[in-house]
């Protein structure tokens, strides 16, 4: 297992805006992802160092927001006024989970501005809705040079992530409480007591990173 990727959704008009400002923010630019047709959204990413990547994703006016699962987790966090939408583990084997879970892993695709086409298959979103804590799962189906970290630079790159949860729950999520299948992953997990006004719920409420001027915080 490892970190995949974290999510930042926002609404459609306020896209562009938020993916210039963290770009600032990081010291780096973000490349156009491109829309996911089977979920009614569209991203933009910045590859990162480890094979993660940061992603600002919007919901669309497209029938898929309301119908797939993720469109649906995209469109409820813009509409409480944008942040965090959750992370997102990769795993080589989605097969655990389906059993466990009972369902299929959806499959997802989006075509890159120069054509290329991406694959992978994502579950847990469910879940995620339910629980923000929750991570879900992905699986890439395409080359190593077509995930969107590649070609990420020395910096930014994730410092440690501030996820509002139970450690213990998530970890048997993720397989084993007893075992913490993300040792290098730094989390600091906080308490819903230990929560100001603006957490008002469960899961990814900020990030810090590393970058080029220094550390820079966003919540």
């Amino acid at each position: 297992m490892r970190l995949d990727h974290i999510s930042y959704a926002v609404e459609l008009d306020a896209f562009s805006s938020t993916v210039s400002r963290l770009g600032s923010l990081l010291g780096a630019p973000f490349r156009d992802g491109g829309v996911h047709p089977r979920f009614g959204t569209r991203n933009a990413v910045l590859p990162l160092p480890d094979g993660a990547y940061v992603e600002v994703v919007a919901p669309l006016e497209h029938p898929a927001t309301d119908s797939a699962p993720f469109g649906r987790a995209v469109k409820r966090r813009a509409e409480l006024g944008g942040g965090w939408l959750g992370w997102v583990v990769g795993v080589d084997d989605l097969g655990l989970f389906e059993k466990r879970l009972g369902r299929e892993a959806a499959q997802g695709q989006r075509r890159r501005p120069d054509g290329k086409l991406l694959e992978w298959h994502q579950i847990g979103v469910l879940d995620l809705i339910d629980d923000p804590q929750l991570p879900y799962l992905i699986r890439w189906d395409c080359p190593p040079d077509l995930h969107p970290s590649y070609g990420a630079e020395p910096l930014p790159e994730i410092d440690r992530l501030e996820i509002s949860g139970d450690r213990d729950l998530v970890l048997g999520w993720l397989g084993d409480p007893e075992r913490d299948p993300l040792p290098e992953l730094k989390v600091n997990w906080l308490e819903p007591a230990d929560l100001r006004n603006a957490y008002d719920e469960a899961g990814l409420v900020a990030v810090d990173f590393r970058t080029g001027n220094g550390p820079v915080r966003i919540d």
